[in-house]
């Protein structure tokens, strides 16, 4: 799960004054950008005028893409501080390793979530011998500031609650929706779920009016509080809903994704989250030098290299919307 951008731009996240404490209904278009040699991703968040989503504060989605004569996905050893990743397939299969000694095979509607802490690195790769189609979403949690610098672990769960109802199966991916909760660690208020909508499908989801929400469409044609989604899109709800209406005339998937307003100034950089420019560029010297992150074992390739900071440097503002 990583931001392979060689021209990575520091970037001020959090702060309520980034938050819409109403509902809207606000349409993100994504940036289209390379992902290793055959993956290509759609990027939603951190997004031109919106930043994080509670504490959700990277969004990618890609595929459905035909890799049978593909290497499919194939991102080196690179590291991450101040984050959990979150890993979610709707098709094929994603190898994790990471510095801890971690091997998994992630498969889909399965949660692969890695808490960086304060520092940790690994690597994503299609097996050797994969499936022909690969489509999911690769997701970063911001960490709050007492919890950023915990030791880092890996967990995989396969076994995740389920709420339905007609034409609805909601996956619970992180957090609490409707009475179910998720195995997987959470260190803020949060919401993540996967909504498999049949056709035909007219419901409400049940959502918390201090949540700030959006929704990422990810197959099929639905419409989230009226509005339509198109595989690839996300849209930003903001606050003050109990409910949100959804409905689908075809299958469709969705992922909801909410939680209570990240309070805390952030700066995001490359595949680090800090809280000033100084830190951000500890971890990239760290890196560069190989040490505190460990060593990501069995990967066949070379790790990859940190890009250059901008010369000038950047500081945590709020800002009023």
């Amino acid at each position: 799960m990583s931001n392979l951008d060689r021209q990575a731009v520091p970037s001020v996240c959090g702060g309520r004054g980034f938050v819409v404490a109403e509902p809207v209904r606000e349409l993100l278009a994504p940036r289209h950008v390379q992902l290793g040699e055959s993956t290509e991703v759609r990027r939603l968040l951190p997004n031109l005028g919106r930043r994080m989503v509670g504490a959700w504060a990277f969004v990618d989605h890609y595929g459905p893409d035909d890799i049978a004569d593909e290497p499919g996905m194939q991102v080196p050893p690179h590291p991450h501080m101040g984050l959990q990743t979150v890993s979610w397939l709707h098709e094929g299969e994603v190898l994790h390793r990471d510095s801890l000694g971690s091997l998994q095979t992630i498969r889909p509607r399965e949660l692969g979530l890695m808490t960086s802490g304060r520092a940790i690195s690994h690597s994503e790769e299609s097996p050797k011998s994969h499936a022909r189609f690969l489509h999911g979403a690769q997701l970063w949690v911001a960490l709050p500031d007492a919890h950023r610098h915990v030791e880092p672990h890996f967990q995989h769960h396969t076994d995740l609650p389920v709420v339905t109802a007609p034409g609805l199966t909601a996956t619970l991916i992180l957090g609490e929706l409707d009475g179910a909760a998720s195995p997987g660690t959470a260190y803020t208020p949060i919401v993540g779920a996967d909504l498999a909508l049949a056709a035909g499908a007219d419901v409400r989801v049940p959502v918390e009016p201090d949540f700030e929400y959006a929704v990422l469409a990810m197959s099929g044609q639905a419409e989230v509080d009226g509005v339509p989604v198109l595989p690839g899109s996300m849209l930003y709800l903001g606050c003050g809903r109990r409910e949100l209406p959804v409905r689908a005339d075809s299958d469709a998937g969705l992922m909801l994704l909410g939680g209570e307003p990240f309070e805390e100034e952030l700066i995001m950089w490359w595949n680090f989250i800090g809280r000033s420019q100084e830190e951000i560029e500890a971890a990239r010297k760290s890196w560069m030098e190989g040490s505190r992150f460990g060593e990501v074992h069995g990967y066949d390739g070379d790790r990859l290299s940190a890009p250059e900071l901008p010369p000038v440097p950047l500081k945590p503002r709020g800002r009023v919307r």
